[in-house]
């Protein structure tokens, strides 16, 4: 049975039974008491500060056909695009003098981007930027490539492992993906030595309360450093355009337990959370997130790089992005700092 007394547990960082955490997953009654208890958490280890990391969404062509995706291989009616090398270094040196000190370099699967392209990307702006850190969110690879980004300048990588189970994984991806093969991509990163980001979307089609479990279980197995949760959005050019968005409410909610069952995760307030509520990035901020992700990608190629219909901020300037999240996230009462904002660690 769920009780007050299991978020002070929670809290405490003791683990919860399945049973209790579906208690809470499912229902809102304890929500007035969950999100303090967050933002509380949030407070006592990264205090109000929010971290803006530059995304960079340098190629929508995607090589999979993930059944939810808007950019997937089949969707024909994307205008595909590459940004080169050197459009890439240039969204980094707007960034900078705009305060940003890391930059995520996102993209679909694209076989164009080699080994040895990626390498020369993140070597040319590791040296140019020798402060800042660097993301990559490039999909599923071989160890000796994510071994080969490391040794260029790479320091931190996202790949959201989307779900734990691996039925679930089955009805969201074609047969030619794996979600064990995710999972190896996850631990391998680790094991070099990156700062990992997994997560998962709240309300894929199929999605039930046991999956969710699984989530965090894989999560406690995992321990990465980062963990990103946003709702699902459709998309109309998908198998899926016809199912229900995700959930804000149980996004929301997950975002806390998230932060009350990782106290030390870097969490951002995602674009697809602004996109499903107009304050929603604010919400997440009081819901424990201490992330915000600008885009710095060229505003002409923004709307391109749709994941999900109706995707907000493609229309602005990088400054005046920043400037607008800047001002939410003070409303939150939070505040944006130019840091790293490398993911914190237990004392010893």
């Amino acid at each position: 049975m769920l009780t007050k007394e299991s978020l002070e547990r929670l809290y405490r960082e003791e683990d919860l039974p399945d049973e209790e955490l579906a208690a809470l997953i499912e229902t809102g009654e304890f929500d007035d008491d969950l999100f303090p208890l967050a933002e509380k958490r949030r407070q006592e280890i990264y205090g109000n500060d929010v971290y803006i990391r530059g995304l960079i969404e340098f190629s929508n062509v995607c090589k999979n056909n993930c059944y939810y995706c808007g950019i997937r291989r089949d969707n024909r009616c994307v205008d595909r695009y590459r940004l080169e090398p050197e459009e890439i270094l240039a969204c980094c040196r707007e960034g900078y003098g705009l305060g940003y000190r890391t930059f995520v370099l996102q993209s679909g699967e694209d076989a164009w981007f080699t080994d040895e392209r990626i390498c020369g990307i993140v070597s040319s702006i590791r040296k140019e930027f020798p402060d800042c850190a660097i993301t990559l969110s490039i999909g599923e690879k071989p160890r000796e490539s994510y071994q080969a980004y490391f040794d260029a300048g790479a320091n931190r990588y996202l790949l959201r492992h989307e779900t734990a189970d691996p039925e679930h994984y089955k009805k969201l991806h074609p047969a030619e993906m794996s979600g064990e093969n995710r999972k190896r991509c996850l631990f391998d990163l680790k094991e070099i030595g990156y700062q990992v980001g997994a997560g998962f979307m709240v309300g894929t089609p199929y999605q039930t309360t046991q999956n969710l479990i699984a989530d965090f279980r894989f999560m406690q197995e995992l321990q990465p450093d980062m963990i990103g949760i946003g709702p699902f959005l459709t998309h109309e050019q998908t198998p899926f355009k016809d199912f229900p968005k995700g959930s804000f409410a149980l996004t929301l909610r997950l975002l806390a337990i998230t932060r009350l069952m990782f106290p030390y995760a870097l969490i951002p307030a995602t674009t697809a959370l602004g996109t499903i509520d107009p304050t929603g990035r604010e919400k997440g901020l009081r819901a424990g997130c201490n992330v915000v992700m600008p885009n710095l990608s060229p505003a002409q190629f923004r709307k391109l790089y749709a994941l999900y219909d109706n995707k907000i901020c493609t229309g602005e300037e990088a400054a005046q992005c920043v400037d607008c999240l800047e001002a939410r996230v003070e409303r939150a009462g939070c505040r944006i700092v130019t840091d790293i904002g490398n993911a914190k660690r237990r004392e010893a």
